[in-house]
């Protein structure tokens, strides 16, 4: 043997004991990215590195990646195969290379001016767009393609699609591998023989003349598997795929079996649907082909695979549709897959409600007279102002004049506090409504009325409406209020006058109620003040008007001049309920609860739920409705997690829970849906007193915060807590706001 032979020899064993060893990649280095794509073969691509190993230079490969060419691919010219080969491989090394400079190696000469190309070749100009991020960062150079050896090789030698490649496709593992042997272009062709020795289908046909027609040939790869097992032995308990059995492997057909068969296992017989793979039996429908599955076990778990899986995403009933047909067939499949959708307890807690809301627009009593009924709304959530520091306001509207009142008050004051603020402001010169319309509910609206009829000391008794989506009226007094208020009070809800003195919100609510009170309003088309009393109410800017000459009715042309406002008023509000009717109605519809339904209640005001407010379930429950209150209102019997929320909520919060029978879909029991994580903190017992207040910014929000001392803690205990927080809240908020008048007044 020669030296040379013998060099050659001992590089060979070298080579074959010490493979190339991959190396880490350094991210404050370039990178260099060699591509090449073989026309109709495959793609490649290695990312190499120049690093400093034990002083000197050292050029290591990061990962080599590769795939063959799709069908379509395959057809591409030489410049759109290799463009194709540097998106993909960008795409697939972007944890590699988003951020970094790095040059890119071809032996495709028209790749070089890729960014600039001006074409008309719609793959190339949507490729463009994808690689325009990396056009500072990436550099295209030129390689003669004798010379490019390092990724001409992996172009034509593409790997298995298994995990260990870097370009491993599951979506293509999932798949059972069909290798098409011979295939007729012809449109219409059916299986002549089941051969099942072989696995095959009989790769030809004889008609009466003796010609051979070529017919499609499948065949499969062996299935070793327990679930295809399992389908196999569950044919032989099922009497339709027995009878299909047999027919399928007879040469002829049989009549008197098929006559045994039912709908739609005969009607898709009769339309060849039917075919065997390694004696399992598949459906095919167009251009797919499923696996005949008649086992609830089996069903449920091609329902659980395609649609519960975090790689499915519990994505809707026309999304899953697409992957059971191309995976499973069986009777009234697609009726079930709906079922089992809806009934899904993660979709309905999880997903948004979309569509109509529930609840129409409940007609409301009209009056005949001002102050007949009335609506009534707080607005909470106010800086402390005025001398009591009230943090509320109470908003009274008439329905009939539409006139307003405007009562400051405490954000915590109860049925009795709000029955002595009607009292002192409004019974004097309103009288007693007939009708008030609250959205709070029903048990503080009933002790509303017993304690002003105490004051009054009659027992006659008046009805309350309790409407949790009433038509606006006090909601859209509230948004002018503020309006008006902020244009004064823009920062820290205080103003100076021309004079220097500083007002705040509570001595600005006589003013607002006034310009209100004398603004045209857009229904009526009167002011307030007219309708109620039959004049405006003067104003500064009026006695610049006395010189006018003004003329006085008489007492008999004031009615009726006054009753025909009032005419004029009532059928103005008619028409505007009317036409806000059916606006309303175009977006909502009546919810068909009954008492003893399941519904899920929305998460937009539970403030117990754990984790990210983005990440929360949008709906909990499900919870027993215990009664309807009016339409739009039920009553529910909360869980014990939820036991201090309160049972009543509007049917817009509301919406239907669904559930199938248990034994159904049996996966559902081996994996049942998690429970409602709802956060509990432990109570430190009975609160002593507050001691403090401050104002912080939370979720974008300004909030006023107490820090509350317990009884029988340490000072370790104290707690900042929210006015909603505090345990007996009303109680300990008075004193604590008494206390800071009584260190003002001796200030």
């Amino acid at each position: 043997m020669t030296k040379e032979r013998s060099d050659a020899y001992e590089r060979i064993k070298h080579e074959l004991t010490n493979a190339p060893v991959l190396i880490l990649p350094d991210f404050e280095l370039p990178f260099k990215l060699y591509i090449d794509a073989a026309c109709s073969q495959g793609l490649e691509a290695a990312l190499h590195q120049r690093q400093i190993v034990n002083g000197e230079p050292s050029k290591g490969v990061i990962c080599y990646i590769s795939r063959k060419l799709k069908y379509s691919e395959a057809r591409y010219g030489s410049t759109q195969t290799e463009c194709l080969c540097l998106v993909w491989a960008l795409e697939k090394l972007h944890y590699y290379l988003e951020g970094a400079v790095f040059e890119v190696y071809t032996d495709c000469t028209a790749l070089k001016s890729l960014l600039n190309m001006k074409t008309t070749n719609r793959h190339i100009l949507r490729w463009q767009i994808a690689i325009q991020e990396d056009r500072g960062n990436m550099t295209i150079i030129y390689k003669e393609g004798k010379s490019h050896t390092n990724a001409d090789g992996l172009s034509r030698w593409p790997l298995d699609n298994v995990k260990s490649n870097p370009a491993y496709d599951p979506e293509v593992a999932a798949k059972i591998p069909i290798h098409f042997m011979e295939v007729d272009r012809r449109k219409n062709f059916r299986f002549s023989e089941w051969a099942p020795e072989s696995g095959t289908l009989d790769s030809g046909n004889t008609d009466s003349e003796g010609t051979e027609t070529p017919i499609l040939g499948i065949s499969s790869s062996e299935l070793h598997n327990e679930f295809f097992s399992a389908v196999l032995k569950s044919y032989a308990k099922h009497k339709q795929c027995g009878i299909l059995l047999q027919l399928l492997q007879q040469k002829y057909r049989s009549p008197e079996l098929e006559s045994q068969l039912e709908e739609p296992w005969l009607r898709a017989y009769k339309d060849n649907k039917f075919f065997l793979i390694d004696g399992l039996l598949y459906h095919r429908e167009k251009h797919t082909s499923a696996l005949t599955v008649v086992d609830r076990d089996h069903i449920s778990l091609i329902l659980q695979e395609c649609h519960d899986c975090p790689y499915m995403g519990h994505m809707s009933e026309d999304r899953t549709k697409e992957r059971v047909a191309s995976t499973a067939w069986w009777p009234k499949w697609e009726q079930e897959l709906g079922e089992y959708i809806n009934t899904c307890e993660r979709c309905q807690k999880a997903n948004r409600k979309h569509g109509k809301k529930y609840g129409l627009l409940q007609h409301i009593e009209e009056p005949k007279h001002p102050w007949e009924t009335i609506n009534m709304d707080w607005v909470t959530g106010l800086v402390p102002g005025g001398k009591e520091n009230y943090n509320a306001c109470l908003i009274i509207v008439d329905r009939f004049s539409k006139s307003m009142r405007c009562l400051p008050c405490h954000k915590e004051d109860t049925a009795m506090d709000t029955a002595l603020l009607f009292w002192n402001n409004i019974i004097s010169t309103c009288g007693v409504p007939k009708i008030i319309i609250s959205d709070r509910d029903p048990k503080f609206t009933s002790e509303f009325w017993t304690n002003l009829y105490d004051m009054l000391g009659t027992k006659l008794a008046f009805s309350t409406a309790y409407h949790p989506q009433t038509d606006g009226l006090a909601e859209r007094m509230i948004q002018t209020m503020e309006d008006i208020l902020r244009r004064f009070c823009a920062y820290g809800m205080e103003y100076k006058d021309h004079e220097g003195y500083t007002h705040d919100w509570v001595t600005l609510l006589p003013a607002v109620q006034l310009a209100y009170n004398t603004s045209q309003h857009s229904t009526t088309g009167k002011t307030p003040a007219v309708v109620e009393k039959g004049w405006n109410t003067f104003l500064p800017v009026d006695h610049l008007k006395k010189n006018l000459l003004t003329i006085h009715p008489t007492a008999k042309d004031f009615h009726d001049m006054w009753r025909r406002a009032c005419d004029t008023v009532a059928k103005c509000i008619a028409e505007a309920n009317e036409y806000n009717k059916q606006r309303w109605d175009k977006t909502h519809m009546e919810p068909d609860f009954k008492e003893g339904d399941q519904v899920l209640v929305s998460t937009l005001n539970f403030n117990n739920l754990k984790g990210p407010k983005k990440m929360r379930d949008s709906f909990v429950g499900p919870f027993t409705i215990i009664r309807l209150i009016g339409k739009n209102a039920v009553e529910v019997k909360l869980t014990e997690e939820f036991s201090k929320k309160h049972p009543f909520f509007p049917v817009s919060l509301a919406k239907p829970y669904f559930q199938t029978e248990e034994d159904k879909f049996p996966s559902r029991k081996k994996n049942p849906t998690p429970p409602d994580i709802v956060e509990v903190e432990d109570s430190p017992g009975p609160v002593s007193k507050i001691i403090r207040a401050r104002k912080i910014r939370l979720n974008g929000k300004d909030q006023r915060q107490y820090l509350v001392i317990f009884k029988h803690q340490t000072a370790d205990k104290d707690k900042w807590l929210a006015e909603d927080a505090i345990p007996d809240g009303n109680l300990h908020l008075r004193r604590f706001r008494a206390s800071r008048r009584t260190e003002q007044s001796h200030q």
